[in-house]
């Protein structure tokens, strides 16, 4: 599928700040850093869930222990995703039966990813508490989901779309705002 870029909303420095700032109003938001799993959603939550954690690290000098999460099995869309979906490994650093879990993703925008990784979690323990960070809000939603920890946000049309962008899968640092041709 083409896209045309209509509109960069975050640089690599702006993401940089950013992420501080989220950092930040995680640890204000929880003051025993100990008990809490940063978990990024595969596939650019993991990332952003390691940045946040060296974050918090440089500000706290604590580490903050990080996890993945492959919500593709729990996807209520799986049938129409592919005939052969690509299924990554869920990795959990500890039990998160009684630990404050932060779900980490790139873009909020139906909520159903977050649904889906909602109901993996709980198929791992009962956590005390599961918070949610993102790096882009779309601030449209089908179903009554909401973050704790917002980057940015942007309103966009459905045609519209947000490409998070990182070094670790693509060539560039960005966010960008991208609408199909």
């Amino acid at each position: 599928m083409d896209f045309k870029e209509k509109a960069v909303v975050m640089t690599a420095a702006d993401m940089n700040r950013v992420m501080a700032r989220m950092a930040s109003q995680i640890v204000e938001n929880n003051p025993d850093l100990s008990n809490i799993i940063l978990v990024g959603i595969h596939r650019r939550g993991v990332p952003l869930a390691e940045r946040l954690a060296n974050k918090i690290k440089e500000m706290d000098s604590v580490a903050v222990a990080t996890g993945t999460l492959d919500i593709t099995l729990y996807r209520d869309d799986l049938s129409t995703v592919a005939e052969q979906p690509v299924v990554n490994s869920t990795q959990l650093p500890a039990n998160i039966t009684g630990k404050t879990i932060i779900l980490v993703d790139d873009v909020l925008y139906t909520g159903r990813t977050v649904r889906a990784a909602l109901d993996e979690l709980i198929d791992f323990g009962r956590p005390h508490r599961v918070q949610l960070a993102v790096l882009v809000d779309r601030g449209w939603r089908e179903l009554p989901i909401q973050a704790d920890y917002i980057g940015k946000y942007v309103n966009t049309t459905e045609h519209e779309i947000i490409k998070v962008m990182l070094p670790e899968y693509d060539e560039d640092e960005r966010v960008i705002v991208v609408e199909t041709k």
